[in-house]
């Protein structure tokens, strides 16, 4: 593809239900009280169509308010939100929580935040009558209601997605995975096994980290000098060269607005090459705070 054409913010990835996810999103996780709202407004201005977030960061709300704050019609805008672990029993209820909070009648995407159904009195354990199998036959019934347009899962390894998939019960495939993405958490094999059952990937932490080797990788910051870009705007190109959307996320305007300027540039496939193959290995993202394990290092 000629780079000088190439319109990252208008690019959609038609999901496996048809429906057509924007490529690049705002990713709002980790963004503080009274940032938030802040934050969606200006990505909305700045030409952002597609939010994210989830019921277990605690800013629905406000990501709701940015949206109406910024004029912008809802049906113009592609909303993802989480059912969050403890709440795997209540799908329903999750749901009604979320669309309340988010002052919406639906939302485009909902996501199984994690395969862990946790505990809602003791967060270190997990149900002993209830697993990811069982909440995903309960979410499979929220399209018909209008409420939730497409379902999907998250940290979903390619060990969950197998047990899922060949379960019985598995009625529809999920059409998003959302998982942590960079070239220091590549999992080259489940972007393929997924490509592969047709469930499209989105990809959280696109930027690596603050703490990430990526801050101070010289292979990153060599292209990024030769492209007149910067290290971020190269990440998110290498996030979709690879066919994966990515939510960078960012609560400074000047940032967000930053983020936005990939048109017209892409990376060649040596360069591709180079940032698949960084040695380094960081997770943004492990699973040690849950009461299973959901990464089993086979994602490589």
């Amino acid at each position: 593809m000629g780079s000088a054409d190439q319109q990252w913010t208008k690019k959609t990835f038609t999901l496996n239900t048809g429906a057509k996810i924007p490529a690049v999103g705002l990713g709002t996780w980790q963004s503080g009280p009274n940032e938030v709202r802040k934050a969606v407004k200006a990505a909305l201005d700045a030409g952002y169509r597609h939010i994210d977030t989830a019921l277990a960061y605690g800013n629905e709300a406000e990501v709701g308010l940015g949206i109406k704050d910024s004029g912008v019609p809802r049906e113009e805008i592609w909303i993802t939100t989480k059912l969050d672990n403890p709440w795997h029993k209540r799908v329903q209820e999750g749901i009604d929580s979320s669309l309340n909070s988010l002052q919406t009648d639906y939302v485009d995407l909902y996501l199984m935040h994690w395969p862990s159904s946790t505990d809602p009195s003791d967060l270190k354990k997990h149900l002993p009558d209830w697993d990811f199998i069982k909440t995903w036959a309960e979410m499979q019934k929220l399209p018909e209601s209008g409420r939730v347009k497409n379902i999907g899962v998250s940290n979903f390894a390619i060990r969950n997605l197998e047990k899922l998939l060949n379960d019985p019960s598995c009625k529809t495939t999920p059409a998003v995975n959302q998982v942590e993405l960079h070239p220091n958490n590549p999992s080259p094999k489940l972007v393929d096994y997924c490509k592969e059952k047709g469930i499209h990937c989105t990809a959280y932490s696109c930027l690596g980290s603050t703490n990430s080797p990526l801050a101070k990788d010289q292979t990153l910051q060599k292209i990024a000098d030769n492209k007149g870009k910067t290290t971020a705007q190269v990440l998110l190109l290498w996030g979709l060269q690879r066919d994966t959307s990515v939510i960078p996320k960012s609560v400074t305007a000047s940032r967000i607005e930053s983020n936005w300027q990939i048109d017209g540039t892409s990376l060649t496939d040596e360069e591709m090459e180079q940032l698949s193959n960084l040695p380094d290995r960081f997770k943004v993202c492990g699973d040690g705070w849950l009461p299973v394990k959901v990464f089993f290092g086979d994602d490589e």
